[in-house]
């Protein structure tokens, strides 16, 4: 359970020998790359394409030569991984007084979600691995899960609880154990958390269920209330945050935030009752039992309504077919003669449409009367009298 998801991919990684498809991304986001830190980055790769805020490169054979978790606690913030076997690892890099560790292990408590501390650093890595999944190469990037760490930074903790259900999915949370706080807001869903339930393949019944606890998201909180609660802080917070602005380069924000919703309380539904792993599982099958019924409710219309067509669409074909009968039979002798198969099935479609004739007049004595002089007539010719007996009409009355 302590082991690193980077090291569960480098397993991967290893077994794979050749891979056919891998893609890495990083970013430095708080603080852009040193032109020696570049320069330390390009001894692993000439072909990536890197800058002072990514290092991006793909692999069509080989692997990557570097060590992403490394990396994170060197280098950079985030960072994302996909390989074509299903593989798909993400991680973020806050500093730890944008978010408590204790606070986000309560949630990274299995393989597929791992909070770690490094030095000043809190870094979360996501891991899933579905090789039944399809491979598709725009999906989600980097780019669309990056607002997640300011998210967190603000106290928004949808994506920590999504990682805790992706490890209830995996079987690594034992089912009498209780699911930590509830954000708020998970039943509103944003484009970043979307592709976050993307990446780690979490199932939708699953976050329908967890989200039935869920209250709704916050709204914002006026200027003047933020404005009030910074008025309260000691002159010597206020300076050692400035100091740190101006020169470590270093952002208050993600701090700052994060002490007023805590002081203020707003993060999490504290008044139901929490769940056992058990009973959401129990609960997500619920739903998905209730999603079946219903998918099968609509197919069964919609087939309905497809045979209702066909069956109208037939009735007026034969309706305006009646009244050239004599020259159907005309054509059914001609495609008969020229005794090819693909003309053979022609023939057949078209005795069949009057066959059908027949039964809608409520008379098939005559079709079954040709139909046998046919088979007599015809009796030299195997594969057209086993074409008209695999189409039924060699016992029409």
């Amino acid at each position: 359970m302590d082991r690193s998801v980077s090291s569960l991919v480098a397993e991967a990684v290893g077994e794979a020998n050749l891979s056919e498809y891998q893609y890495y991304e990083f970013h430095a986001i708080d603080r852009p790359l040193t032109q020696s830190q570049i320069q330390e980055l390009r001894r692993y790769s000439t072909r990536a394409t890197i800058t002072p805020t990514r290092f991006v490169n793909e692999y069509h054979w080989g692997s990557f030569k570097g060590n992403p978790a490394a990396w994170m606690e060197k280098h950079f913030d985030a960072f994302f991984y996909l390989a074509n076997w299903g593989t798909r690892e993400f991680m973020l890099r806050l500093p730890g007084r944008a978010l408590d560790i204790e606070e986000a292990r309560r949630y990274c408590c299995g393989d597929s979600a791992v909070a770690r501390r490094k030095g000043e650093w809190v870094i979360l890595e996501f891991h899933s691995n579905d090789e039944d999944s399809e491979w598709e190469a725009d999906g989600p990037q980097l780019s669309a899960l990056i607002p997640l760490r300011s998210d967190l930074a603000k106290g928004d903790y949808r994506c920590l609880y999504l990682a805790w259900l992706r490890c209830v999915q995996a079987g690594e949370i034992d089912d009498d154990e209780a699911e930590p706080p509830v954000p708020r807001g998970l039943r509103t869903m944003t484009g970043p958390l979307d592709a976050f339930v993307e990446i780690m393949h979490i199932e939708r019944d699953l976050l329908a269920a967890a989200a039935e606890r869920s209250e709704d998201a916050e709204e914002l909180v006026p200027r003047n209330e933020i404005e009030t609660w910074i008025r309260s802080l000691s002159e010597a917070e206020k300076v050692r945050l400035l100091v740190e602005a101006v020169v470590a380069g270093a952002t208050p924000q993600a701090e700052l935030l994060k002490r007023f919703r805590d002081s203020r309380d707003p993060r999490q539904c504290r008044a139901a009752k929490a769940r056992t792993v058990a009973e959401l599982l129990a609960a997500a099958e619920k739903l998905a039992d209730e999603r079946r019924r219903k998918e099968t409710e609509r197919a069964n219309r919609e087939r309905d309504r497809r045979e209702e067509e066909e069956r109208r669409a037939r009735e007026r074909y034969l309706k305006n077919l009646a009244p050239r009968k004599a020259d159907v039979w005309v054509k059914v002798d001609q495609l008969i003669a020229s005794k090819q198969p693909k003309k053979y099935d022609e023939a057949v479609a078209l005795l069949r449409d009057l066959r059908d004739l027949g039964r809608r007049g409520g008379d098939t004595r005559e079709i079954g009367a040709r139909l046998r002089e046919l088979q007599i007539q015809h009796q030299g010719k195997p594969t057209l009298i086993r074409r008209l007996r695999e189409a039924g009409l060699l016992d029409v009355a």
